[in-house]
């Protein structure tokens, strides 16, 4: 009987600290910056997305396509890979690559411009 009634609270505590870490990686991202209040910028920033970004990645959302949804990217403590989303960082990724991720080609006007997108995500 003692078995049983340990067993019990055992697989009472898992499911509550797996309800626990489930609930924890939930989380809500600001909203995306509508496009009618977009700068200049930051719409040639969506065209750039679209071209070499949007094959891979979701903006509106932190779904994986082929790499993680970039919404709210700049404004989480950390992006997928534990480094803060600071322009530096994402500038490094972008143009480098990382991992998985090639490395884009872009101009300072065209780097510049994603960035700016990246902001209203």
């Amino acid at each position: 009987m003692r078995y049983r009634y340990s067993s019990f609270l055992f697989a009472i505590f898992a499911c509550a600290l797996g309800l626990a870490a489930s609930l924890a990686g939930c989380r809500n991202l600001p909203p995306s910056k509508p496009e009618s209040q977009w700068t200049v910028e930051e719409a040639r920033g969506a065209v750039v997305y679209r071209q070499a970004c949007a094959r891979c990645h979701y903006p509106t959302n932190t779904n994986s396509l082929h790499g993680p949804g970039l919404q709210a990217i700049t404004k989480v403590s950390a992006m997928p890979s534990g480094q803060p989303p600071t322009d530096e960082r994402l500038t490094a990724v972008i143009l480098h690559g990382r991992g998985m991720m090639p490395a884009t080609s872009l101009t300072d006007d065209q780097l510049s411009d994603l960035l700016a997108y990246l902001k209203t995500l």
